[in-house]
């Protein structure tokens, strides 16, 4: 409302559209009376034809343009002038949800319009999730909420940590992928590397420490939000980082269009082809470009690759007598997958097809010279910048490689007194020391655009 008021009435229509389909759905699952499917037809219709008309429409209408140029054919429709309403991704899916979780019994209708609207709006994660089930979230709504140090001292302290992912990794490498991607065609090679690599942690940093701080605000005012993240660059291949990955967004996809479509019970050929679809949509979700495109199907393709060979590569791991669970084959598993991911991102980051292709086809190139003259550090980060963003990414690793074993969380409340403290005011100074500040654009976070 305070950038916009006119975007808040497509939140309400949203909203409305949802909680009426959904009382109507549960009218006819209880009478029997009706044609449910329509209400959920109408549902999806009305809501995706928002989406598409705020966030694709113009990526259409120029698609369409170039193609009726290239026929010879005239195409006079001009492109919308709006802005993308912040979240409009994030509160469609979960409003849609909604629907069919209704529609497929999951969970009653509510006909508490408030307590819907509570659900489809809650704040921690309106404009970037987690994408929320209404099974997790509604119900919590049913019951008082009283003070618990505890549970807000758990929440302060997961917010201090996406705290300190966002303004300490994420902002200060933005700095330098910045500068190399807003203008890719001034560097080759390590210069295009180092900036694709923090790339990689920009991004993970970014969206996984907005969902620290959401999981973490909801639990300050007692609510618990769905895990979104669960070190996803820890994955010994892709179709496990797509269960580390934007894991709300994941199974949204797998529950509402990959298994609607077949899953993997119909013909390796059908197989593939509904691993592409939703990969593709996935593409789109993020953004209406050829770029995102091309990112789905980089990562639909990996799947694929990954499913036709896997039994191949067994069998020849079994013959040379490789043992899976060496130290080194997983490494070798995990570099392998963290490459793969991160090459795709240059479709995701990079501003347009032309700078994607130029970077891909310049990122091998040979020069040295970068990092002996010193060049390295005129991308945007100086040496000392250098060394604290080196620092604590060391300490987003050990984090994460202690995790493997162990929740953190529940050693340090195990702790005296004064070390939790000491840890908790040196995380907060540390925030405030290193932290990268500056304007909105470069205090926004990735997620918030789709």
């Amino acid at each position: 409302m305070s950038w916009n008021p006119k975007y808040a009435l497509l939140l309400l229509i949203s909203t409305l559209i949802t909680f009426l389909s959904g009382i109507y759905i549960h009218k006819v699952n209880k009478t029997g009376r009706g044609n449910k499917k329509l209400y959920v037809a109408i549902s999806f219709i009305s809501n995706l034809a928002i989406l598409v008309g705020f966030k694709y429409f113009n990526f259409l209408n120029e698609n369409l343009t170039n193609l009726f140029d290239y026929l010879g054919l005239n195409w006079t429709v001009s492109n919308i002038n709006v802005l993308l309403p912040v979240g409009i991704s994030f509160y469609t899916f979960q409003a849609l949800s909604y629907t069919m979780d209704v529609y497929r019994g999951k969970i009653e209708a509510t006909r508490n319009f408030g307590k819907y609207a509570l659900f489809v709006s809650f704040f921690p994660q309106l404009v970037a999730g987690p994408i929320e089930r209404s099974v997790n979230l509604l119900p919590q709504f049913k019951h008082p909420k009283s003070f618990d140090y505890y549970q807000i001292r758990e929440g302060l302290v997961l917010m201090a940590w996406g705290f300190f992912k966002k303004m300490v990794i994420a902002d200060r490498l933005a700095i330098l992928v910045d500068t190399v991607y807003n203008n890719p065609t001034e560097y080759k090679g390590i210069e295009l590397m180092v900036a694709t690599f923090f790339f990689a942690i920009q991004i993970l940093c970014d969206f996984s420490g907005y969902t620290d701080i959401a999981i973490g605000a909801a639990k300050v005012f007692g609510y618990d939000l769905s895990k979104n993240f669960d070190r996803p660059y820890f994955s010994k291949s892709i179709p496990e980082f797509w269960r580390r990955w934007h894991i709300t967004l994941g199974a949204w996809f797998r529950d509402y269009l990959y298994f609607p479509l077949g899953g993997n019970r119909v013909t390796k050929w059908k197989w593939y082809r509904n691993i592409m679809i939703v990969f593709l949509v996935s593409g789109l979700w993020h953004g209406a470009s050829w770029n995102f495109l091309i990112w789905g199907f980089l990562h639909g393709a990996y799947q694929i690759i990954d499913i036709t060979f896997t039994p191949f590569l067994k069998r020849s791991y079994q013959s040379l007598k490789i043992n899976h669970n060496a130290w080194g084959y997983k490494a070798y598993k995990v570099g392998l997958t963290f490459t793969l991911v991160t090459f795709a991102w240059i479709f995701f980051r990079a501003n347009t097809l032309g700078d994607s292709f130029y970077i891909v086809k310049n990122l091998f190139f040979f020069n040295p010279e970068v990092i002996i003259g010193n060049g390295i550090y005129k991308l945007g980060l100086d040496r000392t910048e250098f060394k604290v963003a080196y620092i604590a990414i060391l300490l987003l690793f050990l984090a994460n490689v202690l995790e493997r074993k162990y929740n953190l969380m529940e050693i340090l409340k195990k702790q005296h007194l004064v070390i939790r403290w000491t840890f908790y005011l040196t995380l907060v100074f540390y925030i405030l020391i290193y932290g990268v500040y500056g304007g909105n654009e470069k205090a926004a976070f990735i997620y918030f655009q789709f």
